[in-house]
């Protein structure tokens, strides 16, 4: 079985407004929810692939920091 995932999810989302996609990336952290987060990845490529080089530094740095604060 061949599934592409990225594809399943921004299909998922290609219809819902920004509101939407707010609700389900709030809701997924508020919830823990370890389904959503391979959405969560798929999010984070978007971003990523479309991020300027000052984009791309300050959210290296927000990682950088929690990930720091989570020990």
């Amino acid at each position: 079985m061949d599934i592409d995932i990225r594809r399943h999810i921004i299909n998922n989302f290609r219809d819902d407004d920004i509101k939407t996609l707010r609700n389900a990336i709030e809701e997924s952290i508020k919830e823990k929810d370890e389904i959503a987060l391979p959405g969560m990845g798929v999010f984070l490529e978007v971003i990523w692939e479309d991020a300027s080089e000052e984009l791309k530094e300050e959210l290296l740095q927000i990682i950088h920091n929690r990930v720091k604060k989570k020990d």
